[in-house]
């Protein structure tokens, strides 16, 4: 098997468990990084420190300490001091400089006491004193009960976006959705199966926004919060979708108007430099025997931001996929920057990013990176929990919070990893959250996604192809870009807005993207959500991707530099999630819609009185129905016959589509009287080349 990454936006590594009972049960495992009786069966120093000094922050640990400890460090005079002997007498011994805690408790501070996060402290000592040796001090003491080092995170490996030019679009405007010039390239939203984006394109390929959009394109009231790269947040296509925070826009430079801890956070919160200052194109070239290689930013958060939000409808570039109509009505989108140049979030920085999307009112984060296995490495839910304690406390207290009112609870979607393994990245991997894999234009995995344990859901993420021996990047995922930002292959600035990328980084954002419509949906219709329901929704909202996972998938040889390389798609059959997320069908989940499966090449009836209550309730006859052009033409229904409440039609593609029926709730009256009230039903015909129904929960 050959297999080519080249644009491959993320290289993981985690291990999830997708199991709505899992998901459903994970509020109730006890955290071992929080269970003090774990940490006395224990015992030891080896025991107390949890994590290896590997890709650490020097002169930096994570401690996690008794209640009497954190009130004297919380309330110490000086900022190095405690008042108790043993403490001081490490922070003396290692020059420390500062010991402060972790999260914000000026904000939510008693919900943050009461689910321990006030427990956790970053100290800051000699850079030069070794990072073992001072852990082991402190790990001696019996006030402190964790030990972890500051474990940076590692930047997604990525290939340089491939820029193209706003071009204007050459399909009928009347096929089309929306006025942007581009939408037409973006195949991950409409798949026309067109041959000239990818050689092996399949229509229908996609998560079928069009039809979604005719029932929501998104609401201000949803919070996305993009963990990556910092988005730029004046790009032309995505500075009317931002969040904003109104009183650091108000207030004045330098200054924290809001009182949340953080200056100047007007569009998010750098966490590396643990303030408001927001960038995208930090970095410096490096000089080598081979070359000269730049080394910084890459465009990554802003193309991922692009996915979910770039504004639509506004004859600008591309769409995003919960970007609204063109009247101020898209989501917004937070930046929470773990990626600033060459430097790198450490754990610690990060637990304050979930936080703060928490405290100022994301409902949904994305995140398109994690924590890569090296070969032969693997690792549990229960290793996560202590590796990653801090973070891990952060993200479970932004899943806590209630970013938008229809919703209780908020969600955390993650990228499974670009290493072709199979097992997801953490933290996506973690049973309490999702982790998506990607497919290509083809609907078949992609040459890197990773799958297998931990991972949830399909989405596209594009692969690269070759034709007359140069690369073809239209099978990619189209979004936008820093033009400013170096190109990593030229070595000069990107020279547009927008650029093609691949990796699960890509297909990450499609689904925190519905996941945005669906909350939307439900804040327009006054529909109020779980955050377990909005999980639940994305994961069976699917169609099957199994059943084409047989045999073999042309891929880029690179040796060839053709189409000739293959690869087995036998490992990913029941291994890519439930299915390829179809955002209709999430739309429909809310509605309440009901869903029949068809089978290609069979005629289907569906009986309307089998639509309402428990199937038995008697309906009047009301012989009315209506389904769309696009439905017919998406599942190649010729005709449609209506008698004695049944409906019948035959699908000769495979696909999702709707039709909506009509009834009488009521007797009805005779004609020229009144009647039972005329009601509407939506019905979500799943047709496919079987009928197993394998991609359901």
């Amino acid at each position: 098997m050959i297999i080519f990454n080249f644009l491959i936006t993320m290289n993981k590594g985690r291990i999830l468990l997708f199991a709505l009972v899992a998901l459903l049960a994970a509020a109730c495992v006890a955290d071992p990084v929080m269970d003090e009786g774990v940490v006395s069966q224990q015992g030891g120093v080896a025991k107390k420190i949890i994590n290896t000094s590997e890709n650490a922050v020097a002169g930096e640990l994570i401690l996690y300490v008794d209640e009497q400890t954190a009130d004297l460090w919380a309330t110490a005079e000086t900022a190095t001091r405690s008042g108790n002997d043993a403490l001081d007498a490490v922070a003396v011994e290692y020059d420390a400089t500062s010991i402060a805690p972790v999260f914000n408790l000026n904000i939510n501070g008693d919900e943050k006491r009461a689910k321990g996060l006030h427990r956790w402290y970053v100290v800051k000592f000699d850079e030069e004193a070794k990072l073992e040796a001072v852990a082991e001090k402190f790990a001696e003491l019996s006030e402190v009960k964790r030990v972890q080092y500051s474990t940076l995170v590692q930047r997604p490996q990525v290939s340089a976006a491939h820029p193209v030019a706003e071009k204007f679009t050459t399909r009928n405007s009347e096929e089309l959705p929306f006025n942007d010039p581009m939408l037409e390239l973006q195949w991950h939203y409409d798949n026309p199966g067109l041959k000239s984006i990818y050689q092996y394109s399949v229509k229908g390929e996609d998560i079928n926004a069009y039809a979604a959009w005719k029932h929501t394109t998104g609401s201000r009231q949803v919070v996305v919060a993009v963990m990556d790269e910092g988005v730029k947040y004046n790009h032309p296509d995505l500075a009317a979708n931002m969040w904003v925070n109104e009183a650091e826009m108000g207030g004045a430079e330098g200054v924290d108007d809001d009182g949340n801890g953080i200056v100047d956070d007007i569009h998010g919160y750098n966490c590396v430099a643990e303030n408001g200052n927001i960038s995208w194109d930090k970095g410096k070239f490096i000089e080598t025997d081979d070359g000269t290689f730049w080394d910084g930013d890459t465009g990554h958060g802003t193309h991922v931001a692009g996915t979910v939000a770039a504004v639509n409808n506004n004859g600008v570039g591309v769409a995003g996929v919960a970007g609204g109509s063109g009247n101020n009505d898209g989501v917004r989108i937070m930046s929470i920057q773990i990626f600033d140049g060459q430097n790198n979030s450490s754990m610690a920085q990060n637990a304050k990013g979930f936080e703060y999307a928490a405290d100022m009112g994301a409902s949904i984060i994305q995140n398109s990176w994690g924590y890569p296995l090296r070969e032969g490495q693997t690792m549990s839910d229960g290793e996560y929990q202590s590796y990653y304690g801090v973070e891990l406390a952060g993200l479970r207290y932004f899943v806590s919070k209630s970013g938008c009112s229809a919703m209780h609870g908020n969600v955390a979607i993650f990228a499974a990893g670009n290493d072709a393994k199979a097992a997801a990245d953490y933290p996506g991997a973690y049973n309490e959250f999702i982790a998506v894999t990607a497919y290509a234009p083809d609907g078949l995995p992609t040459t890197y996604t990773n799958y297998k344990f931990g991972c949830n859901v399909a989405a596209p993420g594009g692969d690269l192809a070759i034709e007359n021996r140069q690369y073809k990047y239209d099978g990619c995922v189209l979004s936008t870009v820093p033009s400013e930002t170096i190109n990593t292959i030229t070595n000069e600035p990107y020279g547009s807005d927008y650029g093609y990328m691949q990796g699960t980084s890509m297909a990450c954002p499609h689904v925190s993207g519905i996941a945005a419509l669906v909350l939307s949906y439900a804040v327009e219709n006054g529909i109020t959500l779980t955050n377990t329901q909005l999980y639940d929704i994305i994961t069976s909202s699917v169609r099957n991707i199994d059943d084409k996972l047989t045999g073999i998938k042309y891929i880029y040889d690179y040796y060839r530099a053709d189409m000739s390389g293959t690869m087995s798609l036998d490992p990913y059959k029941g291994n890519m999630g439930t299915g390829k997320i179809d955002a209709l069908m999430a739309i429909q989940s809310v509605r309440g819609a009901i869903c029949v499966p068809a089978i290609v090449g069979q005629e289907l009836e569906i009986n309307v009185s089998s639509l309402i209550g428990d199937g038995n309730i008697k309906v009047t006859s009301y012989a009315e129905y209506s389904i769309s052009d696009e439905t017919k033409d998406r599942l190649g229904i010729d005709k449609v016959d209506y008698f004695s409440n049944k409906i019948y039609l035959t699908c000769k593609n495979a696909g999702v589509g709707t039709i909506t029926v009509k009834y009488v709730a009521g007797v009805k009256g005779e004609v020229g009287t009144p009647g039972g009230k005329v009601m509407e039903k939506d019905v979500v015909i799943v047709a496919r080349d079987n009928n197993d129904n394998g991609a359901w929960l």
